[in-house]
């Protein structure tokens, strides 16, 4: 069971890790490209993420961290020492990742991705976009505290074998 929990540890902090870090990307890298002239910053970035965007990147990375996530949940919920930073960590990314995203973002990329070119004026645009940028934020600081909740729980795990309560 030790190793089992120790490689479900491993995985799922390596998983939030690495999306933290692509989290960090989009912010540092894309992100002034795509917002700092609405509107047609927006349609650029349309041209620009043809064959590939995060919505292609982040889904099926989010769906391995919530199934990963569920498993060391239920096996590590015995272990006290580090039962409360697991389960804090797939909190976090639940509030912050999946349920933020989908009330918070989703409706944005809509309006700014999909919907046709031309449909909403440009301070619609301007407004939605600066809207999406500060929930971003948000989501950074919950992707870094899923990370560090589970990079501790980690560390704790390896450092001194927890005994089940």
């Amino acid at each position: 069971m030790r190793q089992l929990v120790t490689a479900l540890l491993i995985a799922l902090t390596a998983a939030t890790t690495v999306a933290f870090g692509a989290i960090l990307g989009e912010t540092f890298i894309l992100y002034p490209n795509i917002f700092h002239d609405p509107p047609e910053s927006l349609a650029r970035a349309r041209e620009f993420l043809v064959a590939g965007s995060p919505s292609d990147f982040f889904p099926p990375l989010g769906m391995a961290i919530l199934g990963t996530g569920a498993a060391t949940v239920l096996l590590t919920w015995r272990y006290p020492r580090i039962r409360w930073y697991v389960l804090g960590a797939a909190a976090a990314y639940l509030c912050f990742e999946l349920i933020f995203s989908v009330v918070w973002f989703w409706p944005r990329n809509e309006i700014m991705f999909v919907d046709p070119v031309g449909t909403h004026s440009a301070e619609f645009l301007r407004q939605t976009a600066r809207e999406f940028v500060a929930g971003h934020w948000v989501r950074v600081a919950g992707s870094g505290l899923t990370s560090a909740l589970m990079f501790t729980a980690l560390v704790r795990w390896l450092r001194e074998p927890a005994r089940p309560s």
